[in-house]
This record gives C-alpha cells, sequence and structure tokens, in this order.
C-alpha cells in the first residue's frame, strides 16, 4: 500500500492544481487531511482499548507515508504560484522539503516566501506534533506493552 502512495504521488495530475483551481486546491488539500487525521485517531483509539483484532504497525505507518505525500503534493502545487517557494520546482523537491520539514533539519535550500506556503508549512509542523507524535507514542506504547506481557503470558499456563 505504501508504494501504491508513492507511485499515486509520481502519477496523479497535480500540474492541474495550484493556481489554475485554487478552491480544488484547498478543498482537497483539507479533506485529504481530515481524513487522515480521523482514521490515526480512529487507531490511536484502538490501541487505547487494546483492540486485539487492529494492526496500528501497518495502518499507523502507512498513514504516516500518506501524510507526508498529501504535503508534498500541496507544496509541489502551491510552488506554482509565483513567489510561494524558492527552490521547490519538482515532485522531488516537494518530497524532499516535506521530509526535512518534519524530520525539523530545515536545510535552508528550499524556502516558503509566501503567506500560503508559509501556513502550509506551519500546519504540517503543527500537524505533526499533534497527529503524527501522538500515533508513533500510541504504537510505541502497544509495542512496549506486548512485548512486557509476552513474557508473562507464557509463564501463566
Amino acid at each position: 500500500m505504501a508504494a501504491a502512495v508513492v507511485v499515486a504521488y509520481f502519477l496523479l495530475p497535480l500540474d492541474h492544481l495550484g493556481p489554475q483551481r485554487p478552491v480544488l486546491s484547498w478543498v482537497l488539500f483539507a479533506l485529504l487531511l481530515t481524513v487522515v487525521a480521523v482514521l490515526l485517531l480512529r487507531q490511536i483509539r484502538h490501541v487505547l482499548l487494546d483492540r486485539p483484532d487492529s494492526r496500528p504497525g501497518v495502518v499507523i505507518s502507512l498513514l504516516i507515508v500518506l501524510s507526508v505525500h498529501v504535503f508534498s503534493a500541496a507544496y509541489y502545487a502551491l510552488a506554482k504560484s509565483p513567489g510561494e517557494f524558492n527552490g521547490l520546482h519538482t515532485r522531488i523537491d516537494a518530497l524532499y522539503f516535506t521530509v526535512v520539514t518534519l524530520a525539523t533539519v530545515g536545510y535552508g535550500d528550499i524556502t516558503p516566501r509566501g503567506q500560503a506556503a508559509r501556513v502550509v508549512t506551519v500546519l504540517q509542523i503543527t500537524y505533526s506534533f499533534v497527529f503524527l507524535t501522538a500515533a508513533a507514542t500510541a504504537l510505541t506504547t502497544r509495542m512496549r506493552d506486548r512485548v512486557v506481557r509476552g513474557p508473562q503470558r507464557g509463564r501463566s499456563r
């Protein structure tokens, strides 16, 4: 599934978004981020409720990959507007900028100049702090609990 997300990112007609269709671009961006956030919260709930039928390791990882590509697509579309970005020209540039922002490295070779680009960058940082951190914390908590409880189950038999 993660490979399908990556392939879709490179094959989807993102050049038709951005300044040519700003309303559609913003609606799709908001809709996709909302769907990913809701699905992440659902997985977090499954972890907290310790639902045995859930597979948060797979789903959360896929949702993180999806959120990275949603932001990358948004940056790529925004870069089509003059003055929004310096140094962002290709989908690889957009993916690179998204990962660098997610990792809080900030090399400085690609910079958001326009107000819309800065808003989306701030939104990505906030989104990462809230949703991705919560999902990663829930996932590591579940894994730790499974490791700790695993040997105890074996001893009780």
